[in-house]
């Protein structure tokens, strides 16, 4: 019979990679509700409609990556392949603007898109996002690029810059995109890719968001977008890039960075990072204050991001993160101490200590082997003579101490030990297990 196999872009995470996606979750549930943002949890699944009307039916996630299919009664669902257009639905769908004036969102999650998997890019990836619905203030813009970085640094990431960018509003980019079409009409046939040269007539912005090394080489003399903006985009702008430098956030002015949707306004940043080849953001994110009027909601001002964490886990796995390890093996000498030996174990988990239990009797020198292949701290020993004395063997694994100790204090003792202040056994005494 033929091997079952994961399917392709999908990845099993294992106990030593999942830990860098906890770590990531702690460290969110840790800094966001400092900045009164609260957990929302969205379906996994959404109707089509959803993602064509919030992304876009000429983008590429639309067009090429979406996972969608037809249910039982022929209506057309999509796997979310990002998590805004769900938080805006669920927003909309509740009410939730006629209960408070700003709303802030995080979500923490896997995401799907039919893409040519690579290094930090899976078919099924996760982010974390924070959505902020509400005020248009430029405070707040400064507030949400604050908290991403506070996020990042908590990971203990480096090397990561800061690009920001403007895209104006509804009043002055219309005039800017008829003039970045006439400048890319001036350039020779052949001077953009043949996506781009499409895009040059519905969506001239996104040729400037182009990867392709000979576009961005054709197109480094266009005009810029911060340079045709009105006073009131413009000072929205330089208050949000002061308010940073205040706080000493360095960030580069990034005239490429732009978003491709009407809805995107004003702020649009990004955080790269140079270390993980050329899929290097992994944090995007800034205003789109016509997205919820978009999808039939109010006229409600939004921005938030997006932190891809496969992304993440690839600088996170730099640090040499350690393996936790367990506090205790608990080892059966005995048939006869089976029973007892499972209480105890029961009662040390119970008192906050992690550890293992071997359910089949071994001889000293085997449970010993196995507890330093578990990379415990601690090896418990049970066997007949603990069993009559009411006692249990404790030997540190570090130092080769060991001591019988009353069983009714073993969670006790053993969570003292375990503490980060322990130096090791208080009062051990070496010897031979009897």
């Amino acid at each position: 019979m033929a091997q079952i196999q994961a399917i392709k872009g999908f990845a099993d995470l294992f106990p030593a990679q999942s830990a860098l996606f906890l770590r990531m979750e702690a460290a969110a549930r840790a800094v966001f509700p400092r900045y009164a943002y609260g957990e929302l949890r969205t379906p996994l699944m959404e109707p089509t409609e959803l993602f064509q009307r919030s992304i876009g039916t000429e983008t590429d996630v639309v067009r090429k990556e979406m996972y969608s299919f037809a249910d039982a009664k022929g209506r057309s669902m999509t796997l979310r392949p990002e998590a805004t257009a769900g938080v805006m639905r669920a927003y909309i769908e509740h009410g939730v603007a006629a209960r408070e004036t700003v709303s802030k969102f995080f979500t923490i999650g896997p995401m799907f898109r039919h893409e040519r998997p690579q290094k930090g890019r899976m078919r099924q990836f996760h982010q974390i996002n924070c959505e902020c619905l509400g005020p248009r203030e430029p405070e707040a813009d400064a507030e949400l690029i604050c908290m991403l970085m506070e996020f990042l640094d908590t990971l203990g990431l480096t090397g990561l810059t800061l690009h920001i960018n403007s895209l104006g509003c509804p009043v002055c980019r219309p005039a800017y995109r008829t003039l970045l079409r006439t400048w890319l009409a001036s350039l020779a046939p052949d001077a953009l890719c043949e996506d781009c040269r499409r895009r040059a007539e519905t969506n001239p912005l996104r040729v400037l968001d182009c990867k392709v090394p000979d576009c961005k080489d054709n197109t480094a003399a266009a005009p810029h977008i911060l340079d045709h903006q009105c006073p009131e985009c413009s000072a929205h702008f330089a208050a949000v890039t002061r308010l940073l430098r205040a706080r000493k956030i360095p960030f580069d002015i990034d005239h490429r960075l732009v978003r491709g949707l009407d809805y995107y306004t004003r702020t649009t940043f990004e955080v790269v990072s140079g270390d993980i080849g050329a899929q290097g953001s992994v944090a995007g994110g800034g205003r789109y204050d016509g997205l919820v009027s978009s999808l039939g909601g109010p006229d409600v001002a939004g921005l938030g991001f997006a932190c891809g964490m496969e992304r993440l886990a690839l600088l996170m796995r730099e640090q040499d993160i350690p393996t936790p390890r367990p506090d205790f093996y608990l080892a059966v000498l005995d048939d006869s101490c089976r029973d007892t030996a499972f209480s105890l174990a029961q009662d040390l988990r119970l008192a906050g200590l992690a550890g293992i239990l071997g359910f089949d009797p071994r001889s000293v020198k085997s449970a010993l082997r196995q507890a330093d292949k578990s990379r415990a701290r601690f090896a418990l020993l049970l066997g007949p003579d603990e069993l009559a004395g009411g006692t249990v063997m404790l030997k540190n694994m570090e130092n080769g101490e060991q001591c019988a100790m009353p069983r009714a204090d073993a969670a006790a003792r053993l969570a003292a030990l375990s503490s980060p202040a322990a130096q090791g056994p208080a009062a051990a005494t070496s010897g031979e297990h009897a």
